[in-house]
């Protein structure tokens, strides 16, 4: 079974988690799984990329991530209002071409800013959620990868520097 942490979008195998639904020691996961763990801790309550590039600067104007597309250091943060002008681009004009590329970013945001959008009646993807009515405020970090404060201590610095990870900006 494939489980979503901190966000929709990349998905891992349950027994990435513990049996208290809290990650299990970074150091048992492969490398990959890993990367991907400790970008989405680093990424999980960024503002949303394409708001970002609406607003500028004012990222207090800015939606709250709630979905991540692409590969580790080539990643797309977006809010649900700007996932489906990413879906659209990904599908309907050739952005799976970027699939698996870590340029799939820089794509999707020179389309972006050029001024591609999806079409208005453009439905994008449909999410099943257990109550749609219920939008929750981001999560402090610690809360989003339950754990992860934890492990994030017992990690030694030439680790995250062979996987080109920067936690600096990481309330930890």
């Amino acid at each position: 079974m494939k489980v979503n942490i901190g966000l929709r979008g990349w998905r891992f195998d349950d027994d990435i988690l513990d049996e208290n639904g809290r990650i299990r020691p970074l150091g048992t996961l492969d490398p990959e799984t890993r990367q991907r763990l400790l970008i989405l801790a680093r990424r999980v309550v960024d503002p949303c990329d394409a708001c970002r590039m609406v607003e500028g600067a004012a990222t207090e104007a800015c939606n709250v991530a709630e979905v991540i597309y692409g590969e580790p250091n080539g990643e797309v943060v977006l809010c649900s209002a700007h996932e489906p002008d990413f879906i659209y681009w990904f599908r309907e004009l050739g952005g799976e071409e970027y699939a698996g590329e870590t340029e799939m970013r820089r794509a999707f945001h020179e389309w972006f800013v050029e001024g591609g959008r999806a079409p208005d009646d453009y439905e994008g993807l449909e999410h099943v959620d257990e109550d749609p009515t219920a939008v929750p405020d981001a999560p402090p970090r610690s809360e989003a990868i339950p754990g992860i404060e934890e492990e994030l201590d017992q990690v030694d610095e030439d680790d995250l520097d062979s996987i080109d990870i920067d936690l600096d900006d990481l309330d930890v």
